[in-house]
């Protein structure tokens, strides 16, 4: 699941995951970014008390929304320091039987740009995934971010810097697939590189801040070296 956006959560959608997560006890839960609307204190903490209560473990990518806006100082010195409790949850590598999380982070504090909002890739965090990704026992693979990579031709953009290269670098790595949120709309779309095919998974919203497609998340199966992926969407 991506964009909760607590400060703008949709009370509705979010009850109706917590159900849907009770009743299926996946093995684990993604969650690609944008806990909150402008990461203040208060946003963190809805969004950690109701994370809690979800019954897998959790793995948190940082979201452009999650950095100090107001507070450019915090934002500069401290940036992740308003997760507290769900610190332990934030970039966590899972290793699932037959399937692995690597994540990666597309957020910057600073851009050389005036939208400091869209992705921005370094070439440390690059390697350090591609290192992520030797050391993993698959057969499924999979990078958890939240920017996309590439545009996902979707109404909301990424515009990410030096994406089109970290995909490529990550995926003659031996990564299956990319996980990510920001746009708001969900897609699931394969494309290939240097013959390798790659996965390109997005997931929606959980909040009110809806584009073309209604709250939703994606439940992600796998068996073997299949991996099948179903978008649902809140009634």
């Amino acid at each position: 699941m991506s964009d909760l956006h607590f400060g703008a959560e949709d009370k509705a959608a979010l009850a109706w995951f917590a159900r849907e997560a009770q009743a299926q006890r996946p093995d684990a839960i993604i969650v690609t970014g944008d806990l909150t609307m402008r990461a203040r204190r208060r946003e963190f903490r809805a969004a950690q008390d109701w994370l809690e209560t979800l019954p897998a473990p959790l793995s948190i990518e940082v979201g452009n929304h999650d950095l100090p806006f107001f507070n450019l100082f915090a934002r500069f010195a401290d940036p992740y320091g308003r997760f507290e409790r769900l610190e332990r949850d934030i970039e966590r590598r899972l290793d699932l039987p037959g399937l692995d999380i690597i994540p990666l982070r597309t957020t910057a504090r600073v851009q050389w740009r005036l939208d400091w909002s869209k992705g921005h890739m370094t070439p440390a965090r690059v390697e350090q995934a591609k290192g992520s990704l030797v050391r993993a026992h698959g057969p499924i693979r999979l990078i958890a971010c939240h920017h996309p990579l590439i545009e996902p031709e979707t109404r909301g953009t990424a515009r990410t810097h030096g994406g089109r290269e970290a995909l490529e670098a990550l995926a003659l790595a031996g990564a299956d697939g990319i996980l990510s949120g920001h746009v708001h709309d969900p897609y699931d779309r394969t494309i290939e590189i240097e013959g390798q095919p790659v996965r390109l998974i997005g997931a929606g919203t959980l909040s009110e801040r809806v584009r073309d497609s209604r709250p939703s998340y994606n439940a992600i199966r796998t068996e073997g070296e299949a991996l099948a992926v179903e978008i649902r969407y809140a009634a």
